[in-house]
């Protein structure tokens, strides 16, 4: 079996476990997949890479530390080991990367089987909050990637899950956080996690004349662009302040033109961010261990298997209304 692989069923092999899923979160891969818009996905494929799950078997070699019925959540990334981003240290870049559900069928199915070293354990965590561990982590990468430090100011494009994550790995870094969305509702979501100013985005000379007020009029140390659209990476490059750091999250499906004199002018650090590293995933798990913090609000639906495809369905029909949608495999 090549290193990340993962397998639906049967016995595990040496190093490897298998799984009883429990829940799994859809992310906006899964929709776009749903919709047939998700350029790295060939079909039929299985969604599914945010994960609450039991250990249900152990094969032979796995270290004594897991056991049958521990709680746990998964790394859905592959890597290598050999490419240029394996060799310096940063798997989550992987060259030859394959998610789960994205590059290779995911964990929307009642077992999988996968090598010990993807498992994370966080004891206490409810099944809600170990499928939110991965989704938030990819968020929080970017503000580790950024070096986001206490008394920055961090000004965060776009609200949803991943921009979320941005705002929970900010805040607990001791940011000042500035959440930015058009939706006030995905605000509201931001200010619960940490948040410290919320930014309805009515138009981009609106975000711009707010930035410029931060900082004694310098403008944010850190701006994460976390939507994906042209406009939001030229806002990005507009509002940080010279020095500053910009950390790249989201796709564009087009080419994005940019004013490159900021990027020289500023001497910016322009930096891009993919996936998550096991620090990230660790991270979240530590913070999602506060009970007082409420990230179950959001998950704006839980249905159970039978009615996967029809939560998907919903979601592409009505995007807005919906932050998270869980698939509880209990109902």
């Amino acid at each position: 079996m090549e290193r990340g692989d993962v397998l639906e069923s049967g016995e595990p092999g040496p190093g490897e476990v298998r799984l009883r899923i429990r829940r799994v979160g859809y992310c906006g891969s899964d929709l776009a997949t749903f919709r047939g818009a998700n350029p790295l996905v060939a079909y039929p494929r299985i969604p599914g890479h945010e994960i609450a799950a039991e250990i249900e078997a152990i094969g032979d070699g796995v270290p004594a530390r897991w056991r049958r019925g521990a709680a746990v959540t998964v790394n859905p990334y592959s890597s290598c080991g050999t490419c240029a981003s394996c060799r310096r240290g940063r798997p989550n870049a992987c060259r030859n990367n394959q998610t789960l559900g994205v590059q290779r069928d995911g964990a929307l199915r009642p077992t999988l089987i996968v090598p010990h070293d993807k498992l994370l354990e966080a004891p206490g965590l409810s099944e809600l909050r170990l499928a939110m561990v991965e989704p938030l982590s990819v968020g929080g990468h970017a503000t580790r990637r950024t070096a986001v430090a206490t008394g920055d100011i961090v000004l965060i494009l776009g609200c949803g899950a991943v921009g979320l994550g941005a705002v929970l790995g900010a805040a607990r870094r001791g940011a000042h956080v500035v959440a930015v969305d058009v939706d006030p509702g995905k605000l509201a979501h931001a200010q619960a996690l940490g948040a410290a100013d919320a930014l309805v985005a009515t138009d981009d000379d609106t975000v711009r004349a707010h930035a410029r007020s931060l900082n004694g009029g310098e403008g944010p140390d850190v701006v994460i662009e976390a939507v994906g659209r042209p406009e939001t990476y030229r806002l990005a490059l507009d509002c940080v302040a010279f020095t500053g750091r910009v950390g790249c999250i989201g796709y564009c499906k087009d080419d994005v033109p940019l004013t490159t004199k900021l990027i020289v002018q500023k001497e910016l650090d322009v930096l891009g961010c993919r996936n998550a590293e096991p620090a990230d995933l660790a991270a979240v798990a530590d913070a999602l261990a506060d009970p007082a913090l409420p990230v179950e609000r959001l998950v704006s639906a839980t249905v159970g298997f039978d009615a996967a495809g029809d939560a998907l369905a919903a979601w592409a029909k009505a995007p807005g209304e919906f932050c998270k949608i869980h698939v509880d495999f209990a109902r």
